[in-house]
């Protein structure tokens, strides 16, 4: 896949959108670039609490960034991976329980990528633990890594997640906040293929929005000190905490709490039909995407793009909240919406409302044409 992007242009009484292809996901998972093998493991890894009585949580390594990253993000990546740079990124981090704060994105229906950071006791120690995955060209992988490096500072914070087994040589992320901007740089040595780690990605990213995030903050009294997983005894005989096609998969997506389903849709309305070939973008925001002429680019947090034969998409690991949904169409195939190009009304957008755990169908119909 090319680190190419899309452009929108909706001409709304003389107004230009401009929306980039925000490529949502950096395919391997902020991380590296992966080989598809099995993660060769002795034991079978439950997902129950390892430890019958583990120590109270006290102290945590890395506690104030579950308070620091929730909101949506959105800014450029750079990366030394052969899918290169791209222009945006955006992120909606929400609580899904008192300790634990978690993303998903895709591009289409075989590239996705999740993040999560939550609370976890692993040699007797509490600390953040990052679990960050999802799938690659269809392929799925999820790797852990614990804070092993903090520092807290009045203009700025540092986070760093290293490889729970191997530590830093095997692969690390680095989480900086400053004031209203996040930064996350990833390094990995390649799948062991190299001694030391290099530079992988590179993300630089603004604060877009908080009010999304505030029902569940509110609903969990987020952040609190507890404890999300046990990892005690989790890695026991596993050469890495880097999981492949989710065989033993010590946290797997279908455990993850308070999240649902949404199965999208859309349809053409009689004076509209599809050309072969063309794309279209569904696209789920927390506030209306246009009101009036204004267009409103900072509420957006999930998208992905469909083929022409594909009428539908299930948004899984997603956030309970009020949205809306767009079906954007490229009449012309040239990878920006503009004059002539498709949507569903503008003036009475598709909304729904997702409940914890929920599982709901929304669907809309393509039936404007952009003047």
């Amino acid at each position: 896949m090319k680190g190419f992007f899309y452009e929108i242009k909706l001409p709304l009484t003389c107004n230009t959108i401009r929306m980039k292809k925000h490529i949502h996901l950096i395919l391997f998972g902020l991380l590296f670039a992966v080989s598809c093998k099995n993660n060769k493991s002795t034991t079978s890894n439950s997902n129950t609490n390892n430890n019958t009585n583990p120590p109270p949580v006290q102290s945590v390594l890395g506690y104030n960034l579950l308070n620091k990253i929730k909101g949506i993000w959105n800014g450029p990546v750079t990366s030394t991976s052969q899918l290169g740079n791209y222009p945006e990124w955006i992120v909606d981090f929400r609580p899904i329980s008192e300790n634990q704060i978690s993303s998903k994105n895709e591009l289409d229906t075989l590239n996705s990528i999740n993040m999560s950071f939550f609370i976890a006791l692993y040699n007797n120690q509490y600390k953040v633990a990052f679990r960050n995955g999802g799938q690659f060209s269809g392929l799925d992988r999820e790797a852990y890594f614990l804070a092993d490096s903090v520092s807290e500072q009045s203009t700025q914070s540092y986070y760093r997640f290293s490889e729970i087994i191997k530590g830093k040589s095997r692969a690390y992320t680095e989480v900086v906040f400053k004031q209203d901007s996040l930064i996350i740089k990833s390094y990995t040595n390649k799948s062991n293929m190299q001694t030391t780690t290099s530079p992988h990605m590179a993300w630089t990213a603004k604060l877009q929005d908080t009010t999304a995030c505030m029902p569940a903050v509110s609903n969990f009294g987020f952040p609190k000190k507890s404890m999300t997983k046990d990892f005690s005894t989790t890695f026991f005989g596993v050469t890495e905490a880097i999981y492949y096609q989710l065989g033993g998969d010590p946290y797997p997506e279908s455990m993850q709490p308070y999240l649902g389903k949404v199965t999208a849709s859309y349809s053409y309305d009689a004076t509209h039909s599809a050309v072969t070939g063309n794309k279209t973008f569904l696209i789920i925001t927390t506030q209306p995407l246009i009101n009036g002429a204004t267009v409103d680019l900072k509420h957006r947090s999930r998208y992905v793009i469909l083929a022409d034969n594909d009428f539908g998409y299930t948004f899984n690991y997603m956030h309970p909240g009020a949205y809306y949904l767009y079906a954007l169409y490229d009449v012309d195939g040239n990878g920006t919406f503009n004059n002539g190009d498709w949507m569903n009304s503008p003036v009475t957008p598709t909304t729904f409302t997702l409940a914890s755990k929920g599982t709901t169908s929304v669907s809309t119909q393509i039936n404007f044409t952009i003047p």
